[in-house]
């Protein structure tokens, strides 16, 4: 498993040029980007809006699922299951999770199953004593490997500030390309909805659909669209060279600077994942320290996302290979 040498709060937070290009470019310098919030120092809006935007994405898979009436989605890695009302509670939350020894342990964030196992799965995360308890418990706990057993999927999160019909190379079908050696693509530096996977995450992924026996996929949310690609899959398209890697830079809330790889498949070896058929409201929120400094940031409130008939279907089969 790849080694992480930040603590797992800052890991979380950080930015990567991928996922904010072109929503805060060239921000001018502001005298409140040195304040202190807490322990570790927020340095601008990116990485509170990157909260605000990964929590609001979360929950709105987790209300498509469930609003199928045939599927039930649950948080399960530390990012869903962790406080969403206050960043000094997220913040002690991965405090915990370090303490106990746990905050370098990748889990995937989501986990689905059959709605007709929702009594199963409840009364089980009810004895670890809730969802916000699972990503402290080992899962060789007899109690969270009934749930486990129980899951057709378990689903990596990701997220980007754009909306997918917008970006200029939108619906550009893939042709041949010199630097694929005459395999589809699209020209470099083309801006399209793509679903990123970070190589340090491949291989704690890898082991752990492994050991579990639950396939993983990356589920991608865009403001008005999502995109879902098997964890399976993706491992091929790195193989077959049909996704090159890409070099981004990271910043952590502490302001250090990491350079990462990460891999951003084109949506067109996915499937659609979903569509928004409610749009989320933009509302300005500010956090202020002791001191009376002020930070203010943007956060996502409400919005609604419908599952697509190839998501249902993924589903569906999913469910059918289970019962074999």
């Amino acid at each position: 498993m790849t080694k992480q040498t930040r603590h797992p709060f800052e890991t979380w937070l950080a930015v990567c040029e991928a996922q904010l290009e072109g929503v805060l470019a060239s921000p001018s310098p502001l005298s409140w980007l040195e304040f202190w919030l807490n322990p570790r120092r927020l340095r601008g809006s990116d990485f509170l809006m990157r909260w605000s935007q990964g929590v609001w994405s979360e929950k709105r898979l987790i209300e498509a699922v469930n609003e199928t009436k045939e599927y039930l989605a649950i948080p399960y890695g530390p990012s869903g299951t962790a406080p969403t009302g206050n960043v000094r509670d997220f913040e002690l939350y991965f405090e915990r999770l370090e303490a106990a020894g746990l905050g370098q342990i990748k889990r995937p964030d989501l986990l689905i199953f059959r709605a007709g196992d929702r009594a199963t799965v409840e009364q089980a995360i009810a004895e670890v004593g809730g969802v916000s308890e699972l990503p402290f418990t080992a899962e060789n706990d007899p109690r969270l490997a009934r749930v486990l057993r129980r899951a057709l999927l378990a689903v990596e999160c990701e997220n980007s500030l754009w909306r997918a019909r917008k970006m200029p190379d939108y619906a550009t079908p893939l042709r041949p390309q010199r630097r694929l050696g005459g395999k589809p693509g699209l020209k470099k530096g083309a801006v399209l909805p793509t679903i990123i996977i970070k190589e340090e995450d491949r291989e704690p992924l890898r082991q752990w659909q492994a050991a579990r026996g639950v396939p993983i996929h990356i589920w991608h949310v865009f403001f008005d669209l999502a995109y879902g690609l098997p964890f399976d899959r993706a491992e091929e398209l790195v193989a077959q060279r049909l996704t090159e890697p890409t070099v981004q830079t990271f910043q952590a809330p502490g302001g250090a600077t990491t350079k990462k790889t990460i891999f951003k498949h084109y949506y067109h070896h996915g499937y659609l994942l979903g569509s928004s058929v409610e749009e989320p409201k933009l509302q300005p929120a500010f956090v202020e320290d002791r001191n009376g400094h002020i930070l203010p940031y943007v956060t996502f409130d409400g919005g609604r996302l419908e599952l697509s008939g190839q998501a249902l279907q993924v589903l569906r089969q999913l469910a059918g290979r289970r019962r074999q």
